[in-house]
């Protein structure tokens, strides 16, 4: 389900981005008063611009939406104790192949040893 809300939350961001791109600003319209081609736009003679402020302001609406419901999800999927966030104890990690560095002092001078933990 996260898959999916995540998937369409993208797709409504590029979405929004390509209408955002393109719309035309507002100094546009001032040349179609007088007559700079508003009768051959796809759109009428008014133009693509309420279209596209329906479909941004669905898109958008879509995009909050998802917003939403992503937060919705991590909440659930978090794991919360008594308001705090459960936290895990790096001491209590399984035994590695790693080797620690131990301090030991010696002459007055720290200088570190490597041990294995077996």
């Amino acid at each position: 389900m996260e898959k999916l809300v995540l998937i369409v939350h993208i797709l409504m961001a590029l979405a929004i981005i390509g209408l955002i791109l393109l719309q035309q600003g507002k100094g546009a319209t001032a040349g179609a008063s007088f007559g700079a081609g508003a009768s051959q736009t796809v759109f009428g003679s008014e133009g693509s611009g309420s279209f596209f402020t329906r479909i941004t302001a669905i898109f958008a609406t879509i995009f909050f939406c998802t917003s939403f419901g992503l937060a919705l999800i991590a909440k659930n999927n978090s794991k919360v104790v008594d308001g705090i966030p459960e936290v895990i104890d790096v001491r209590s990690a399984p035994v590695s192949d790693i080797p620690v560095i131990e301090e030991t002092t010696t002459n007055g001078a720290d200088i570190p040893s490597v041990t294995e933990e077996q």
